[in-house]
Parts: structure tokens; sequence; C-alpha cells
């Protein structure tokens, strides 16, 4: 097996099932909303990037074997870099469809009381949401810079999860700081330029925020 067929496998190996699963979805969901909520999901805008790349792959698949032993001892990485680059440019959109793959709105067809794909961005993923009240996301590899009050030093924080309450029209933010390993749960207010974050004083929302994210399935 020749070294751009060995990329190439890798490759499907890790985006046809997520090229299949939202392919599948769209199918499936396509019937049951309107044309502006289903161009709102980010996966359906941006399937014929992987749709594109899952063709490239093909193509050097098949030019590479066309080449024979010869070619590709000479001009292995050429296919590879074609490939390569089509997927660096569009990189952006590999992450967000991977996140969109494992994400708990890829099937759902409800009318939606939550932020959903308005409040997405790199690296969230809807981990749970009961379509009336709770909704909870999880932000992979995202950390925040914020003040410890306590300390009046600046910390780094892991943010572990995102709690909407559709019904109390709140959101929370549960962190963990990267030094001690402290947990905190703080207010969330997503903003245009910057979001904003306060203090919880009222015992019901912190603990309907923090049983939220412990209920979470692992």
């Amino acid at each position: 097996m020749s070294r751009t067929e060995d990329f190439v496998k890798s490759e499907k190996a890790q985006y046809e099932k997520i090229f299949s699963d939202i392919s599948f979805a769209i199918n499936d969901i396509s019937d049951f909303l309107d044309k502006p909520t289903l161009n709102n999901r980010k996966y359906v805008t941006r399937i014929s990037v992987l749709s594109k790349y899952m063709e490239l792959l093909d193509s050097a698949n098949l030019e590479s074997k066309k080449s024979g032993f010869l070619g590709n001892l000479l001009g292995n990485n050429k296919y590879i870099d074609l490939v390569q680059s089509y997927k660096n440019d569009h990189i952006s959109d590999f992450t967000q469809l991977e996140s969109c793959s494992k994400c708990a709105c890829l099937n759902c067809t409800s009318e939606c009381k939550f932020d959903s794909c308005n409040g997405c961005s790199s690296g969230k993923t809807v981990a749970y949401c009961d379509h009336k009240r709770t909704n909870v996301v999880l932000w992979k590899n995202k950390v925040l810079n914020l003040t410890n009050n306590a300390t009046g030093s600046d910390d780094r924080y892991s943010v572990l999860a995102l709690v909407q309450d559709a019904l109390e029209d709140k959101r929370y933010i549960l962190i963990e700081n990267l030094m001690n390993s402290e947990r905190f749960i703080l207010y969330y207010t997503p903003g245009i330029s910057e979001d904003s974050y306060g203090e919880i004083t009222d015992e019901k929302d912190f603990n309907f925020a923090a049983s939220a994210y412990e209920n979470l399935e692992r």
C-alpha cells in the first residue's frame, strides 16, 4: 500500500462517518423544518466542504494507483499535499462539522427554546437538551482568564460546561481553576464583543446548574 493510500485510508476513517451521519441527518430533518431554520444549522451550509473532501480523497487514491510503484516512489507526496492543502484552507469548517456530528441538535426537529446554532462557536457541542427547560453545552479546550475575587489575581480556568435555563432565561458557566482544580459556577451573559460573568447568590440557581452538569451521561 502506497503512502497516499495510507493517508486516504486514515482520513476516511476519521471523516467518512462524520460525512455519513450529517448527510443522513439533513435528509431526515429536511421535511420537518422550514428553509431558514434548516439553513441556520451550521452543518447544512458546510457539508459541501466535506463532500468535496471525500471526492478529493477518492481522486487522490485513484491517481496514486494509476501512477504505479515508480510514480509513487518519485512523487508520493504530490496527491497528499493537494488534499492536505484543501483541508487546511477549510480547517474551521472541518472542526465545526466534527462538533456538529456529536451535537444533540443534529437530528432535532423540535421548536428550539435555546441558543442552539445561534450560540454556537468553535469547540462547543450540545451534550443534553430536554427541549423544554434545560440545555447543557460542553466546550472543548476553552480557557478563560478571570480575576479571582478572593485573591485579586488573574487565574486561568478551564470551561467545563454552559447550562441554559429557558424557563428562567438564565445561563450559567461551570469552570475549573487550572492551578488548584477548584470549581466555580457563575452567571454567564454572552456579549457581542465580550462575555460577562457574575457571582451566583441564589442557591436554587446554583443547584440547578450543578445538577444539570452532574446528571450528564459520561
